[in-house]
């Protein structure tokens, strides 16, 4: 299996210094992706109002990245340059490489929104991104694809645990929208 990583890590990383704009676009997305993810949070909270689905997100976002937390702490896996395979063109401190914390924020987000939103354009959109901004890690020299796919199966965990639990969860949505209600009547007296 290893084998297989290292072969998949070595071919994707391969298109390294084939062109500057191709390498500054894989530093972008591989560094600063999630952005766009939080910002679509904060969209459907805020302007679309769609606040269950928004907090449910960010708890399994939450969860699959304290889960990540818990596999590293059992299991370590060197990044590819520490095992001194292929280019590294993004700086990264030399520690565990599975999964990959980036790749999971942004599936565990994906994944929700595409089962959970009626408008399935926005989770496909971020589906789609997520494979993006995982990939780019890969070819930029920092995860191996099996980090990838580590992090897609926690999320797709992750996912099921909290919408099994969202009826016993809506609790603590209804304190979030306790504590907004107070802070915009606290706004409107100023």
């Amino acid at each position: 299996m290893e084998e297989i990583n290292q072969n998949l890590f070595l071919k994707l990383n391969s298109f390294v210094g084939i062109n500057h704009w191709i390498d500054s676009f894989g530093i972008l997305c591989a560094e600063y992706m999630p952005i766009l993810f939080i910002l679509v949070e904060v969209y459907l909270f805020f302007i679309l109002k769609k606040k269950n689905i928004a907090i449910f997100t960010f708890m399994s976002m939450a969860l699959a990245l304290g889960i990540n937390q818990v596999v590293g702490l059992l299991y370590f896996h060197n990044r590819p340059f520490i095992d001194g395979l292929g280019h590294t063109i993004l700086n990264h401190l030399p520690e565990n490489s599975f999964p990959s914390d980036h790749t999971t924020f942004m599936f565990s987000i994906a994944i929700y929104l595409y089962i959970k939103l009626e408008n399935k354009i926005i989770g496909e959109s971020l589906l789609i991104l997520s494979l993006i901004g995982g990939l780019s890690r890969v070819f930029v020299g920092i995860h191996y694809p099996f980090d990838i796919l580590g992090s897609i199966f926690i999320s797709l965990i992750t996912f099921f645990i909290i919408n099994k639990f969202e009826f016993k969860l809506q609790v603590v949505n209804d304190f979030i929208f306790k504590i907004e209600e107070k802070f915009i009547i606290k706004l409107q007296g100023e």
